[in-house]
């Protein structure tokens, strides 16, 4: 009797495992359900254990004249980690030689709520020169944590953070350091990053250093926070705005040199295109010598004159 082979495919093998993982996880999940009061109260400690870790739980970023705040990287991580019954996995899905993009799949196993989601970071600067390889994984890792910390506020809702982001914000904010020493090593970090304490001014829409209050801090910090999470860059907050207004200032300044010549020619063209006004006769004036009465001098005065 001939024996019968059965060839298993690496995939199926793959899967059938991960299938068997996931259930015995929510198969836990269910036995052990999260309590929503002791995660939040997980989350504020973790949070608010000092000021600076409260400081990187936010990134804030400037789009033209709108701020954006949101949640940073460290923050989702904090949120997972005290959430419980949660699987998330991050990684990069592709690398076409222009971006890299990343993939990160977030699942409640309690709930048995997944979200997946992308994110893709550039890997040519501004001259289109392709980064290199050390670079590249730098922003692999950047597009996957940014990925990570989108799946994992999508799947978990709003309404149980924000009450501890409030909480959190109030922290971060602090008295700590006063705010001159505040301005000070803010100004000294970006300028180590080569922002000038004028591109900073610039940013910030104020006109000098002492214009830089507590609301302007936390913003910088949440600025600091997003460049070394990756989430944006200093080409991208300071350089390209700076490019992009002197593009549109310049392009201002043309077009209206162009309606001044345009307005200027069309003048010209309407004196040309006017009648002229006729010409005022011209009338010869006699005087009455006996008179001294003025008057036009006609044909048939001077005749009459001619007879006298």
């Amino acid at each position: 009797m001939e024996q019968e082979i059965i060839q298993v495919q690496q995939t199926d093998v793959i899967q059938a495992i991960t299938r068997s993982e996931i259930d015995v996880q929510v198969a836990t999940a269910k036995a052990y359900p999260r309590d929503i009061n002791q995660v939040m109260n997980k989350i504020a400690t973790l949070a608010k254990m000092d000021k600076e870790t409260a400081q990187d739980c936010f990134y804030v970023l400037r789009r033209g004249n709108s701020v954006i705040e949101g949640l940073s990287v460290r923050m989702a991580e904090i949120i997972a980690h005290s959430w419980g019954n949660l699987r998330v996995k991050a990684e990069t899905i592709a690398n076409d030689g222009k971006k890299i993009t990343a993939q990160a799949t977030c699942f409640d196993l309690e709930s048995n709520v997944a979200v997946c989601k992308t994110s893709d970071r550039p890997i040519v600067d501004k001259n289109g020169k392709t980064y290199s390889v050390d670079m590249q994984v730098v922003t692999s890792n950047a597009a996957q944590a940014i990925a990570f910390r989108n799946a994992v506020l999508a799947v978990i809702p709003k309404a149980i953070t924000k009450k501890i982001v409030n909480e959190v914000k109030q922290v971060a904010f602090g008295n700590g350091l006063d705010v001159e020493t505040s301005r000070q090593n803010l100004v000294l970090y970006f300028g180590k990053l080569g922002v000038s304490e004028d591109m900073l001014l610039e940013y910030l829409q104020v006109k000098k250093r002492d214009d830089i209050d507590n609301e302007k801090i936390f913003e910088l910090r949440g600025l600091r926070t997003a460049i070394e999470e990756g989430s944006t860059t200093i080409q991208e907050c300071f350089i390209k705005p700076v490019e992009e207004r002197r593009m549109a200032e310049a392009a201002r300044k043309k077009a209206e040199e162009i309606k001044a010549k345009a307005a200027k020619a069309q003048k010209r063209q309407e004196q040309k295109d006017s009648p002229k006004p006729a010409a005022t006769p011209t009338t010869d004036v006699a005087v009455d010598t006996e008179t001294g009465e003025l008057f036009p001098e006609t044909g048939e005065q001077s005749e009459k004159g001619g007879e006298q």
